[in-house]
């Protein structure tokens, strides 16, 4: 194939993926400007996590009334739509005088967020050609850990927080012309009735097939946050490590999750099993969390089964988002994926108040606990799912 053809193929994924690292900018930039939050607004660990918190309590609410959206108004319209919100969020935050306007901001941020991650895949699906569709699932996959690392390395040295949202707020603007540049529209099509959309979401969440990748991206979530929401603690606390050292260290750990994405895009498109490259990274995460949390090893192999752990786990967030097409009813893609993004959400939620509240009443081992939990059941959700996504793998 040409260059220039080639180039023209993957141009639309590279805008879409674009502005899914965007939107996970604003992840991970309140992770980072933590301290200096507390500074300039005065405010304690408590406020300053509602600032995080907020995303992910739009998510568990939020997800599949975006996916409605995406399949009313249009997949495009609405990835602008959740750009702008971004844009105009960040740019409102930036100017906060308080603590209740950056809050309100942030619901902004929030709201087109969830508008971005919906309409991103469908996106895809639909510009993508099926033999190219895994790999452009498994791009798209990278955009939240590598929006969080980008944030956690660039956002210190940019040392004012209100700096650090306005760049955001100027990379959302430019990831819309880049949407506009290389995304077509796509065909126009009838209006779709409230009450079509209804009956769109109930078969949606009454799907065994949407029902059990949400449970999947739920389990995997809680796993996944409950190691690394205290990651940096933890490398101080157990592992004698600097505070500086803690946050690359974290931050590293972060990126490598990228690889495994891209891993099983590379191993979905030559053949793999869907739902045993989810068993075996379950199960993989479930051993490594084991030896993190309990005091086995010393701190360096304890770090090294980090990295594994975000890195085989990458595996499954890549794995789940590409079976959503065959799992969804037709047409209803953008519905299931938001249905899966609430389930994101939902661990993201429970999985560090969960263990965060184990770890203050046992210590560590609780977490080791809970993680292995969580990836039994896990691997118990990917068995089922086995038969519906036996047609392609």
């Amino acid at each position: 194939m040409p260059r220039t053809a080639a180039i023209t193929r993957w141009a639309p994924v590279a805008a879409v993926v674009g502005a899914g690292v965007v939107s996970a900018l604003q992840v991970g930039k309140a992770a980072i400007a933590t301290p200096l939050l507390q500074a300039d607004l005065r405010l304690d660990l408590g406020a300053v996590g509602w600032v995080t918190a907020i995303f992910a309590i739009l998510g568990v609410f939020g997800g599949i009334p975006a996916g409605a959206m995406a399949r009313a108004l249009g997949d495009r319209r609405v990835l602008v739509a959740g750009l702008a919100a971004v844009a105009i969020g960040s740019a409102a935050g930036a100017l906060s005088p308080s603590f209740a306007m950056l809050l309100a901001s942030r619901i902004v941020e929030g709201l087109g967020f969830l508008l971005i991650a919906v309409s991103g895949p469908a996106i895809l699906q639909r510009v993508v050609a099926e033999a190219h569709r895994t790999i452009a699932f498994a791009l798209w996959s990278c955009f939240m850990p590598a929006g969080m690392a980008i944030a956690m390395l660039a956002g210190p040295a940019l040392g004012d927080w209100r700096v650090i949202w306005w760049i955001c707020a100027a990379l959302a603007v430019a990831a819309i012309a880049a949407v506009f540049i290389c995304i077509g529209r796509a065909a126009a099509a009838a209006p779709i009735p409230a009450q079509r959309l209804w009956a769109d979401a109930t078969a949606v969440v009454t799907g065994r097939g949407p029902l059990l990748l949400a449970g999947c991206f739920a389990l995997y979530s809680l796993m996944f946050f409950a190691l690394f929401s205290f990651l940096p603690v933890l490398l101080m606390e157990r592992m004698q490590a600097t505070h500086g050292t803690a946050g690359l260290l974290s931050a590293a750990a972060t990126a490598v999750n990228v690889v495994g994405n891209l891993g099983a895009g590379w191993l979905l498109a030559r053949g793999a099993s869907r739902s045993a490259l989810i068993i075996g990274a379950t199960v993989v995460m479930g051993l490594c969390g084991i030896g993190i949390f309990l005091p086995l090893l010393p701190a360096v192999p304890a770090f090294l089964l980090c990295l594994v752990f975000s890195g085989i786990g990458g595996m499954i967030p890549a794995t789940l988002i590409s079976s959503a097409p065959i799992a969804a009813p037709a047409a209803l893609t953008p519905v299931v994926i938001g249905l899966i993004m609430q389930g994101s959400n939902l661990g993201q939620v429970v999985g560090p108040a969960a263990v965060g509240g184990a770890i203050a009443a046992f210590g560590w081992p609780a977490a080791a606990v809970a993680v292995l939990a969580a990836a039994l059941l896990a691997a118990g959700a990917a068995r089922a799912l086995r038969p519906i996504l036996t047609p392609l793998g």
